[in-house]
């Protein structure tokens, strides 16, 4: 009997807060002989059907991590999800790194041997296992501290300048970057520079909190750089000179310039792949394919819409696409093409954390009944 393996027994408590930014599948683990060949393996056999779910079952697993709460309330486990995303257990974990793979190794060879999986894939620090393991204990930044930055709770948060044309306040009346990112987008919308999905901005918003934290300074490993963590190769591409590439409504425009170019680019091979989907729906996935493209590239969101490797997922979605939501449409393309064009787990943490991050802040006092939050898009 393995001891430390806990099946699911309670209802999860969400809290109504999230302390993170984009975090990776932790613990990769690797196949064993005598298990199957390979986690692969269980990504190309699962049907397309099975997508039915994943998107809300990604999510909510997402959320325990995030919001340290349910099967996460105590950060030393590690929990194991299916090929649909679904929740199969937790473990504790071992006091070492090692010990903590062992653990998880017996958890799922004790989940076939009683057919609560297919099979099951062993791990160790190189190789993905299955099930699928998450640590409940990841870095994180304290979302709450990220939405009053985003929301100017403190007047040392609020901000005033100028950019191109687009002046924004002033050093006496600074105001939250929340209504700077309204501007902006208003701006752009109007000078017809723009032409997005409705929802759009209100994600741009969550794509914030996750990217930076709402950080003026932020800069990552890889020289990402600004609340929305652009390269410097994008900052140039918007013509953004080096001394204001942390310019806060320069990132803005160059963040909606560049997602109005990924729309731009995938609008024709969405249309023809997704173009019989009711309106809502259709922009819904629409605008989770942009932030999809924000994350790993339009050029890999076109990839999964055209190229004769990886598009079999949404040929099939779109033909059958009454059974699934624009969420599980999103994710199923990206899950059923794991492992190829380097598309990982992570691309589909990145939309979920997007999602919960969105959801958080139009939670609050002063969104929540905002237009901002209410437009088209919801369903």
């Amino acid at each position: 009997m393995v001891r430390m393996f806990r099946e699911p027994s309670m209802s999860p408590r969400i809290r109504s807060f999230l302390p993170s930014l984009l975090l990776w599948l932790s613990l990769p683990l690797a196949a064993d002989p005598a298990a199957s060949p390979g986690w692969m393996s269980v990504v190309r056999d699962t049907p397309y059907w099975e997508s039915q779910g994943v998107y809300n079952n990604i999510v909510t697993v997402r959320r325990w991590v995030l919001t340290e709460s349910g099967f996460c309330s105590e950060s030393n486990r590690h929990i194991l999800f299916g090929r649909r995303g679904q929740f199969l257990g937790y473990i504790d974990n071992g006091v070492s790194r090692v010990g903590t793979q062992h653990r998880l190794n017996e958890a799922r060879a004790s989940m076939a041997a009683r057919d609560k999986v297919e099979t099951w894939i062993a791990g160790d620090a190189d190789t993905t296992g299955y099930p699928f393991a998450l640590a409940c204990d990841q870095p994180h930044v304290d979302l709450n501290e990220a939405m009053g930055r985003y929301l100017g709770t403190s007047e040392s948060d609020r901000i005033w300048g100028s950019w191109d044309d687009i002046r924004y306040r002033s050093r006496d009346n600074p105001g939250p970057l929340h209504d700077a990112l309204v501007l902006v987008h208003q701006t752009r919308t109007s000078q017809q520079r723009l032409q997005l999905p409705a929802e759009l901005p209100r994600y741009l918003a969550g794509q914030l909190l996750i990217e930076s934290g709402g950080q003026a300074q932020a800069h990552s490993t890889a020289n990402a750089r600004g609340i929305l963590q652009l390269s410097t190769s994008a900052l140039s591409d918007c013509g953004i000179s080096p001394s204001n590439h942390w310019h806060r409504l320069a990132q803005l425009d160059c963040a909606l310039k560049l997602m109005n170019q990924n729309a731009r680019n995938l609008r024709p091979a969405f249309e023809e792949r997704f173009g019989n989907l009711p309106d809502d729906k259709k922009q819904r996935l629409f605008t989770l394919l942009l932030i999809q493209a924000y994350h790993g590239g339009a050029g890999r969101v076109q990839a999964l819409l055209t190229s004769d490797e990886l598009s079999a997922p949404a040929d099939y979605f779109a033909r059958h696409h009454d059974r699934f939501t624009a969420g599980d449409i999103a994710f199923g393309m990206v899950y059923h093409n794991l492992g190829r064009d380097r598309l990982g787990l992570a691309s589909l943490y990145y939309v979920a954390d997007v999602q919960l991050a969105t959801e958080a802040l139009c939670n609050t006092r002063q969104l929540r009944n905002d237009a901002f939050c209410n437009s088209p898009g919801d369903q």
